[in-house]
């Protein structure tokens, strides 16, 4: 199983996955990060992403104000830069997005560690499913999105899952 704890794994991926690497290398964005426990999750990790997706950074802070000032200064320099907090799911959210070459970057954080995180268990649970099920839904889930429907309502029709998708794929284990 990858171990999604660093980036490392992205070195012998697939095409986008070492680009991915590169730039977040070549920008040290998880070194800036690292006081905040960075993890990659999304679609590149588990090579779902189409050409639209986006490199998605969760983080933890413990004071939401030094959070929104730290990633205003250490990246509005970059292209389209935007930060702004709202709550998502009961959590007080702060989301940056920006543009670095090739890659939107959307780094995201809450007073949670990044494991405790929707993201990061959707991630988990994504790749046990791909797992599972193998390259076929692999191809169903990068056909959905494709015709634009999001990861986890793909997902949650790739299983016949009923309910708000985001909070029915957390009920799913296929731990081997």
């Amino acid at each position: 199983m990858t171990h999604f704890d660093t980036i490392d794994y992205l070195k012998d991926g697939n095409e986008k996955q070492q680009k991915a690497f590169q730039i977040l290398s070549d920008y040290a964005i998880f070194e800036t990060l690292a006081t905040f426990n960075p993890i990659l999750v999304g679609t590149i990790p588990i090579e779902i992403d189409i050409e639209t997706s986006d490199l998605d950074i969760i983080c933890e802070w413990s004071e939401k104000q030094h959070f929104i000032d730290f990633l205003t200064t250490h990246f509005s320099h970059f292209t389209d830069f935007k930060c702004w907090s709202r709550e998502i799911h009961g959590q007080d959210s702060v989301i940056a997005n920006f543009k670095i070459e090739d890659f939107e970057i959307e780094i995201f954080g809450q007073n949670l560690h990044p494991k405790e995180q929707f993201a990061y268990k959707h991630l988990i649970i994504e790749h046990q499913i791909l797992e599972h099920y193998g390259e076929k839904s692999k191809e169903k889930v990068i056909a959905l999105k494709k015709e634009g429907i999001k990861t986890e309502p793909a997902f949650a029709q790739l299983l016949g899952l009923k309910g708000d998708p985001y909070l029915e794929l957390l009920k799913v284990n296929y731990k081997k």
